[in-house]
């Protein structure tokens, strides 16, 4: 996953004429059907015995605080001469996008009247710092966050078994992937029956749910089972990878750094720098204090920072695929907040 992801920043950086429109809407269209398809692919693969409530509304508590803490914390530190509630402004979306997702940064945005340069320099920012957040997960998360909070039990206890796709995963097993594609195309038509708004967290939601709901199917956990005890992963789970390799290619591929504006108003920069990685840091210890361990804790802030559609990423990256119904509650629940969060703070501050 970390090749991939390199050489899609390569691309896009060195080569300009993939940068043709037609180009990105086809690099744009692959980027959305991709995680779609990966999140019921992998989740019907699931076993939901040992997942903890607990643990998720600790998880959560834990990287919201985090966030909540640090975006005022940094509120103080990088205004400066800046217009205070200009500033508030930035604050309050930060907290939306951070604890949510863009959909939250649309509305609060809106709600508290952000002038559309602010908001260009936040969304252009708040790209790059994510996408170099990401990069770190992929090359350096799971060592790290393993190595200072532990492993998840679950995965430590479960049989081992090879994450490489086979050539020949496609003879066997096929009614998985079958059952994952229905699912991806009946929430796909659901979700267009809300507003534009409401579809990407209605979308996820609905996904979640449906594949949560078949992988209990007899039929479902029988070939499951026996895919284990063959030592083998699930079929659906490695296509579900395939799903994921090409999400992370296309997300680079449309990073071209040479067409950002970084020239506006660099307190902002550092803001959402300080935001992104201050909170990494005070999650890793209020995880420590909880007890939390590192797959946990690292797939929360994924699903906070980076949003609930990157959590199958972060699964295939740990090989842990029963920590995607957690990271995915734990983003959704921030989808949910992370407006009446935005607005609260933006009134607190001003």
């Amino acid at each position: 996953m970390a090749v991939l992801y390199v050489i899609g920043l390569l691309v896009a950086n060195s080569t300009p004429w993939l940068h043709d429109k037609q180009l990105l809407d086809l690099n744009n269209m692959v980027g959305n059907v991709c995680i779609p398809l990966a999140i019921p692919l992998m989740l019907v693969s699931c076993s939901l015995s040992n997942w903890s409530t607990g643990k998720a509304a600790k998880a959560f508590l834990s990287g919201l605080i985090a966030v909540l803490i640090v975006t005022i914390i940094g509120f103080f530190l990088f205004r400066g001469h800046t217009d205070s509630q200009m500033f508030a402004q930035v604050c309050a979306v930060a907290v939306g996008i951070y604890t949510g997702g863009i959909p939250n940064m649309g509305a609060i945005a809106q709600g508290v009247g952000m002038d559309r340069t602010t908001y260009l320099y936040v969304s252009s920012y708040d790209l790059i710092i994510t996408g170099l957040y990401l990069v770190f997960v992929i090359c350096f998360g799971k060592p790290v966050f393993r190595r200072l909070l532990g492993q998840d039990t679950a995965v430590l206890q479960s049989t081992p078994t090879d994450d490489t796709p086979s050539l020949g995963f496609f003879r066997r097993h096929i009614i998985l992937p079958i059952m994952a594609l229905a699912i991806a195309v009946v929430s796909y038509l659901l979700s267009t029956l809300f507003p534009d708004s409401l579809s990407t967290p209605l979308l996820i939601l609905i996904l979640t749910t449906f594949s949560i709901a078949v992988s209990f199917l007899p039929i479902v956990r029988q070939v499951n089972n026996e895919a284990r005890q063959r030592d083998r992963q699930p079929t659906a789970f490695t296509m579900g990878l395939y799903f994921v390799y090409l999400f992370c290619f296309s997300i680079a591929n449309a990073c071209d750094v040479r067409q950002m504006d970084l020239t506006g108003s660099l307190n902002i920069l550092w803001y959402i720098l300080f935001i992104i990685f201050g909170s990494l840091i005070l999650q890793i210890i209020l995880a420590k204090l909880l007890k939390l361990d590192g797959d946990t804790t690292l797939v929360t802030s994924v699903a906070l920072i980076n949003s609930p559609p990157f959590v199958p990423l972060v699964a295939a990256l740990l090989g842990n695929k029963e920590i995607i119904v957690l990271g995915i509650t734990v983003g959704l629940l921030g989808y949910m907040l992370g407006n009446y969060l935005g607005l609260a703070v933006f009134f607190l501050l001003t």
